[in-house]
């Protein structure tokens, strides 16, 4: 049993596909770049932003951050809302708190960001803290994102925390503070990365997220 439920937010909370994948699309835009398979985007939602047009389009990292600066154009004012709740989560996060699990955000998006999505989409109360990035990017990993949460509540017991995600950077971020992850795949991730990541849990449907805390 856990008391402290980390959940990830894109690909686990909500599909946030089309919001991103069109922000990515907008600042390739801006290089000249073109893309008509939006699924081949979707290697954007999980990692930091800056290393995933550094690694699928060999942007520089000064380069990098440039595409994230055009990203944001686009995100803060339309993709940011372009995000729908899993059917099922809210379920999962009602019953969670009546069970008496505090609920946390741990999120390599934005913060502000996060808030704000949760905000419009009605989600906010459910949560008893939230931790994401920093918009400098100085904590933009999900390790760093879990050390911010922990730190600023004080947990030390990682004993009886889980976290739960649909990518393998949900699982390696929480793996290194040795915490347990259950991998989710109603998300963009699948059950071979999850598994081989080091999940300990794997979670078809949102649903089945109750069964192991």
């Amino acid at each position: 049993m856990y008391d402290y439920l980390l959940f990830d937010l894109d690909g686990t909370v909500v599909d946030s596909g089309l919001g991103v994948t069109n922000s990515v699309m907008y600042a390739l835009k801006k290089w000249g770049i073109e893309v008509e398979d939006r699924s081949s985007l979707y290697v954007f939602l999980g990692p930091p932003l800056v290393d995933s047009f550094s690694e699928h389009y060999g942007f520089s990292h000064e380069d990098s951050l440039k595409c994230v600066e055009y990203y944001r154009e686009y995100y803060n004012v339309q993709g940011i809302f372009e995000n729908t709740v899993y059917d099922g989560i809210v379920d999962v996060l009602v019953k969670a708190r009546k069970l008496g699990k505090k609920i946390i955000l741990a999120t390599s998006k934005p913060e502000e960001y996060a808030k704000q999505i949760l905000e419009h989409l009605g989600l906010l109360s459910y949560f008893d803290f939230i931790a994401g990035a920093s918009m400098d990017e100085s904590r933009n990993e999900k390790a760093g994102v879990i050390r911010y949460a922990l730190e600023s509540l004080g947990i030390t017991d990682k004993s009886n925390i889980v976290m739960i995600g649909d990518r393998k950077y949900d699982v390696f971020g929480a793996s290194e503070h040795g915490i347990e992850t259950i991998g989710v795949l109603f998300g963009f991730g699948n059950e071979e990365e999850l598994l081989k990541a080091g999940a300990k849990y794997i979670a078809p449907t949102p649903s089945d997220i109750l069964k192991f805390v």
